[in-house]
């Protein structure tokens, strides 16, 4: 048995999703932390445009650090 070197589902793309007490559905408020499991940077939001928001950039810094990476195999 072969196993694939790469994981549809890589730990350094898990998060942690905690919603504060309060949250609510739409339009009530929408607040909590997320944290990068595999980093263990933490990132408060205050809605849900917030919370994409972060998503995106710490998504868009993991694949820069994993290019980097790839880069530097060769």
């Amino acid at each position: 048995m072969t196993l694939d070197s790469v994981t549809s589902y890589p730990s350094s793309r898990a998060y942690v999703l905690k919603l504060h007490r309060d949250s609510g559905a739409p339009p009530a408020r929408f607040a909590g932390r997320l944290e990068n499991l595999a980093t263990g940077r933490q990132f408060e939001f205050a809605s849900a445009a917030g919370l994409l928001a972060l998503l995106l950039s710490d998504l868009g810094t993991i694949s820069a650090a994993e290019a980097q990476s790839a880069g530097d195999d060769r």
